[in-house]
């Protein structure tokens, strides 16, 4: 497993402040599941994204793919982080859909922070667990065997 960018402790705090207050303008009308991300571009831009529910549910947008959808029609496609925090206390990880969208922009050594709701997280003495309750991963952890670019016209019809 490749090792993960090493990200400047400024940026690091500022990518998870990002998805903390991104999580705040969550459109979760129909799920009551809010979910903030923050994207780190190699310019060191914070982009952020929001959850955003929709009646049709499979019309809902993830906020990782919101962060990713905004930097990139800005033309913004190199990132050095991620961070995804929720209202769940434990941190929460993406899910499929969005694991290969990361997966499609991000290098498999960008880092990505899950924050827990209530970060920085304290143990039952009141001191500060380790990180404050923080799983730091990689692209290439979250996502082992991404589907890319290398596998499409590679397909052999072996049917009618």
């Amino acid at each position: 497993m490749p090792l993960a960018i090493n990200i400047l402790t400024n940026d690091r705090q500022r990518l998870i402040q990002g998805a903390i207050q991104a999580k705040q303008h969550a459109y979760s009308r129909y799920s009551n599941f809010r979910v903030g991300a923050a994207l780190l571009s190699e310019d060191g831009t914070i982009i952020t994204g929001a959850s955003i529910d929709n009646a049709c549910y499979n019309a809902s947008i993830c906020a990782e793919r919101t962060a990713i959808v905004k930097a990139v029609s800005e033309n913004m496609k190199l990132f050095k982080g991620l961070a995804v925090t929720s209202d769940v206390l434990s941190p929460i990880s993406p899910c499929g859909i969005c694991r290969q969208v990361i997966g499609e922009f991000c290098a498999r050594e960008v880092p990505v922070f899950l924050i827990p709701a209530d970060y920085p997280k304290k143990s039952e003495d009141g001191s500060e667990v380790e990180d404050g309750g923080i799983v730091s991963l990689t692209v290439g952890e979250l996502l082992p065997h991404p589907f890319g670019l290398e596998y499409l016209g590679q397909a052999q019809s072996t049917g009618p």
